[in-house]
This record gives C-alpha cells, structure tokens and sequence, in this order.
C-alpha cells in the first residue's frame, strides 16, 4: 500500500501584483496526461491576451510524470519554479497554470523566479488540498457496557466512525490508519476484557475534509 501523500482535491485561482504584472495562478486536480493538457489548454483560451500562460503539471505517487513550460519567458524562470513548489509541497496529481498580464516593467531573471513562485504558492492557498493516507476498516461488535471504553478510544485519537447499529448489541464500524491498528485493536481488547469482537476488513485510501471521510482505492486483506 502507498504511502500517504498530498493531492489537490478541489482546484482554485490565486493572484498576486508584482510591478504592476499581474500573475494569476489556476490549480486544477489532474489524474493523467490528457486532463493535464485539456485543463493547460482551457486556461490558454480563456486567457488568450495574456503576455504569457506558464504551465506545469506532476501526476503520479512518486511524481511519475512531471512537465513543464516557460511560455516564452527567460528559460528556467516560470516553469522549472512552478514545478519545484508542487514537489517542494510534495502535491501530487495537480496541474497549473499561471498567466501573466505585463505591467510595463521587466522584473529580471530572479524577479520572475519569485514571481512564479509565489503565484503557485497562492493558487494553493486557494485550492484544497489533502492528504491522502492507507487506512483499515475495523469493525466492532460490543454490549452497552463496552460502549463508552470503546468511543474513548476511538475518541483520542479522532478516528471516524463510519457506520453504527445499535440493537441488542452495538455495532460500529470505524476507520483506522494503518499504523494504528495493532495499538488501537490491542486497546479494544483490553478495556473490553476480550469481550469485544474485532474484525479487521477491507484496506483503503482515504482522505478528511472538514471531517467527511473520503475512501479511495479499496483493497482486500
């Protein structure tokens, strides 16, 4: 299973003024090659009068398939910055774009680097981005008195619960990152005297957003 990583969930627009250039930075989710280019070449459209359209786009767990373009300007002063924030951020599956509109001043080589640079930074600050992280399923099956033992558990370290049946038992069905499961299956077990019955299902990916779970990638034991 992957490691945990950063991916932009929902896209947004940031835009900064340097020396009267306006820089206006689009983030877009991408999952492939095509949806980066189709996204890159939207912008460009919409943007048609722009002095430049500067791009760059990382897909992949491992960043896999990177790209980058200056769009005319100085080489190695947009794209190649641009770049370098999505992997120094570690942001996965994300393309942008930032379209400048020329102010009347030249801001030189190391001006553009910065300029590019903080635009991608502030089209993040807009967009939302997650982390998305291997968890498991975990079921629990309890009596009323095992109850409350059981959501303290859970509670203390924020875990969700994703379903929970309540008849002549209870039933809870909760998601654990994976590096918590010995120690919060071993915690049930003792609080509960073995009174608990744990069923350790499917793995997953997931993902919080303002406390919504979201799953991903679902996988067998």
């Amino acid at each position: 299973m992957s490691e945990s990583y950063r991916f932009t969930y929902i896209g947004g627009t940031g835009e900064i003024t340097e020396k009267k250039s306006r820089f206006i930075a689009a983030v877009e989710p991408v999952k492939s090659e095509e949806e980066a280019l189709a996204f890159i070449e939207r912008i460009r459209r919409q943007n048609w009068d722009a002095s430049h359209n500067c791009t760059a786009f990382t897909i992949g767990d491992n960043h896999q398939l990177t790209r980058c373009s200056d769009d005319k300007e100085p080489a190695g002063t947009a794209g190649r910055p641009m770049l370098d924030v999505l992997l120094g951020e570690n942001i996965h599956d994300t393309a942008v774009v930032v379209t400048r509109y020329f102010g009347g001043t030249l801001l030189g080589t190391g001006g553009l680097v910065r300029a590019y640079s903080a635009a991608v930074r502030e089209g993040l600050s807009k967009a939302v981005i997650l982390d998305k992280r291997p968890g498991i399923r975990l079921t629990v099956q309890t009596d009323y008195n095992g109850l409350g033992k059981i959501q303290y558990i859970l509670n203390q370290d924020r875990l969700p619960i994703l379903r929970s049946e309540y008849t002549d038992s209870v039933l809870l069905e909760a998601l654990i990152p994976v590096s918590l499961i010995n120690t919060v299956t071993s915690s049930i077990t003792e609080a509960t005297s073995g009174q608990a019955l744990l069923t350790v299902k499917d793995k997953c990916m997931y993902a919080l957003s303002e406390g919504e779970v979201l799953l991903f990638e679902e996988e067998s034991l």
